[in-house]
This record gives structure tokens, C-alpha cells and sequence, in this order.
């Protein structure tokens, strides 16, 4: 009987422990969850407040750790937050979750000016996780901000693989070209940027950069002749394409065009050099064909006068709002080949 009834003590206490540990779980979750929307409130204190109850319940916990961290980096405490994101790592199972973490440690690293370890903590991330798009994206910025432009390059273009649509991953490629001073791959990179985010500064920007582009493919001698230089010490193509620059932009003054019309024709001409330069290639990389393969599709289509209005909107609104205004047809046109022309890898 004394054997019944303490077996029966020791499963009424079982039964207990498990329920203030099921309890203690929900708890964590709630904390969790509490902590996330007061951080989105930018009630950072109250959110930590919540992150630390939890933890005392689950130290461990990878998401506690990690919102932590988050919140910290949010309210510029950054380097506060590294302990707490290395936990995370440490603890988590998820390789979403701690492709973010280490994506966060990079951003951490990154704004403290150590660059090395950015770039470290973003390579271990693509190792855990190679779909994970935001670690090639910041990472691309880092050695960006490192003057390290070529493997900027790299890392934009495999961005852009994870997810065309990313307008900043195609304004960081047509930036790390263009200063490598790879101009048609620079012009496209923003061109595409344009297609899909054609208002705001960053737009303004990026046409600032196109004009800066075509105005600079003709080069002036000492006595203020137009001339073109081309440099025998530079990679062939690239410099091939960047005399297509100065020759469109010449052909044009000479028929005296100007305005939209100027900029359609040196546009056009510039991706039907590229791209017959690219048709005869057997072996395309992913600038021939993300890039100049689509733009030449474009040039011969009857889409240039709407696409010329689009990616220039920042700088001509006025016009180019009342010229789409009367040309309903051909911007719906335009919208209807953006929709179903497919740009390969």
C-alpha cells in the first residue's frame, strides 16, 4: 500500500513538472512575441525587458538570443548584441535562422569598421545556408565600401541569381562595374535598377549616373576636339564596348538629336552593339545573358520610346508623366514585355 501510494506521489509530480515546463515553454514564446512588437513600437527597452524574462526561463532559446540581438543592433547597441547573436549560433537548428544571425554579425562588424570579420562572418553564412540572399548582398557591400570591387562584383551578380527583382543588388552590380569602369554593364545595371524603382533619389541617382556615363564616353583632347581612347593595356571588349558608348553618343550629336530623342538613340545603340557583340559568343557569362541578351530584345522591339520615358522619369516628371499620359498604348505595351520577356542566367 506505502508502495502504491508513493509510486503514485511520483507520478502526480511528473505530471506537474511537465506541465510548468509546457507552461514555461508557452511563456518563452509569448515573451518572444511580446518582445518582437514592442521592438516594431521602437520600445526598445520594454522589448529587451520581455528578451531577458525569457531567457531566465530558456537561456538557451536561439529566436530569444537572436530577437535580442536584433533589438540591440536596432537601438545602436550593436556590439552589445554579439554575445547574444553567437548564442544563437551556437544553439540553433535552423539554418534560416542562423544565416540570419550571421548575417547580423556581419552588419555588426561591418558599421564598427572591421571589415575582415564582416567578411568572415558572411562567408560562414553562405556556408550554412548558399540560398540566402541578403548574405551576398551585404556582403558585395562590404567589399564595396572596401574599394574591393571586382569581388563586389561576384557577390552582386549571385544576389541577383537568389532574386532578379532586388532592385538594390542591381544598383550595387551597375556601381561596382561602373567603377571598373566597365560602362555598358554599368548603363544596363542601372537601367534594370530603373525598371523597377523609377522615382525616388536613388532613382535620380541612378540616371544622374547614366548621363555621367554617356557624356563621359567622349573624351576631349587639348584643344577641345571630341576624340576617343582606347587603351591598349585594358581588357579588348570592355573597352570595345565603352568606344560603343562614344560613338553612339557622337552619331547622335551629329544628327542632332536631343531630349528623349538623343537619349532613346544612344540607348538603342548601345544594346544593339552589345548584343550583336554577344550573339556570336559560344560561352555567355551571366553579364551577356541577365544583361545585354534582354537589352538587345528590347532595342529591337518597339518598346524604346516608353522604356527611354520610364528609366528617365526622376529627372523629366513633368514631361515624361504627360507623354505617358498620351501614350497610354504604348506605356501598356512596354508593361506587357517587362511581364513576359524572361532574362536568363
Amino acid at each position: 500500500m506505502n508502495r502504491l501510494r508513493k509510486n503514485l506521489i511520483t507520478l502526480i509530480i511528473t505530471v506537474i513538472t511537465l506541465n510548468v515546463s509546457a507552461q514555461d515553454k508557452g511563456s518563452v514564446s509569448d515573451l518572444i512575441k511580446e518582445g518582437v512588437q514592442l521592438n516594431d513600437q521602437g520600445k526598445y527597452a520594454d522589448a529587451i525587458a520581455k528578451y531577458n524574462e525569457a531567457l531566465k526561463l530558456d537561456p538557451d532559446n536561439a529566436q530569444a538570443n537572436y530577437e535580442m540581438a536584433f533589438t540591440l543592433v536596432s537601438s545602436d547597441k550593436g556590439n552589445d548584441g554579439i554575445p547574444y547573436v553567437e548564442k544563437a549560433i551556437e544553439k540553433s537548428n535552423s539554418p534560416q535562422l542562423k544565416a540570419a544571425c550571421y548575417d547580423m554579425l556581419g552588419s555588426i562588424y561591418d558599421n564598427d569598421h572591421k571589415t575582415q570579420k564582416a567578411i568572415e562572418a558572411y562567408k560562414n553564412g553562405i556556408q550554412v545556408n548558399p540560398k540566402y540572399q541578403r548574405l551576398y548582398y551585404n556582403l558585395g557591400l562590404t567589399y564595396f565600401r572596401n574599394k574591393q570591387f571586382a569581388e563586389a562584383e561576384v557577390n552582386a551578380i549571385e544576389a541577383i541569381k537568389l532574386d532578379p527583382k532586388h532592385g538594390s543588388s542591381l544598383r550595387m552590380y551597375a556601381l561596382v562595374t561602373f567603377h571598373q569602369n566597365k560602362r555598358v554593364n554599368a548603363l544596363m545595371g542601372f537601367c534594370s535598377f530603373l525598371l523597377l524603382n523609377p522615382q525616388g533619389p536613388q532613382a535620380a541617382e541612378a540616371f544622374g549616373n547614366i548621363q555621367h556615363i554617356l557624356q563621359g564616353g567622349v573624351l576631349k583632347d587639348g584643344s577641345g576636339k571630341n576624340t576617343i581612347i582606347l587603351s591598349p593595356k585594358g581588357n579588348q571588349e570592355n573597352e570595345t564596348m565603352n568606344l560603343a558608348i562614344s560613338m553612339a553618343a557622337l552619331t547622335g550629336k551629329n544628327k542632332k538629336l536631343t531630349g528623349m530623342d538623343l537619349l532613346e538613340f544612344e540607348l538603342k545603340g548601345i544594346f544593339s552593339i552589345a548584343g550583336e557583340t554577344s550573339e556570336k559568343k559560344t560561352d555567355k557569362d551571366f553579364y551577356n545573358r541577365f544583361f545585354t541578351d534582354y537589352f538587345y530584345k528590347l532595342a529591337k522591339s518597339d518598346n524604346m520610346p516608353a522604356f527611354t520615358r520610364l528609366v528617365s522619369l526622376s529627372a523629366n516628371k513633368d514631361e515624361n508623366t504627360k507623354w505617358m499620359s498620351e501614350h497610354d498604348d504604348q506605356v501598356k505595351a512596354l508593361d506587357h514585355w517587362l511581364a513576359t520577356t524572361e532574362r536568363s542566367f
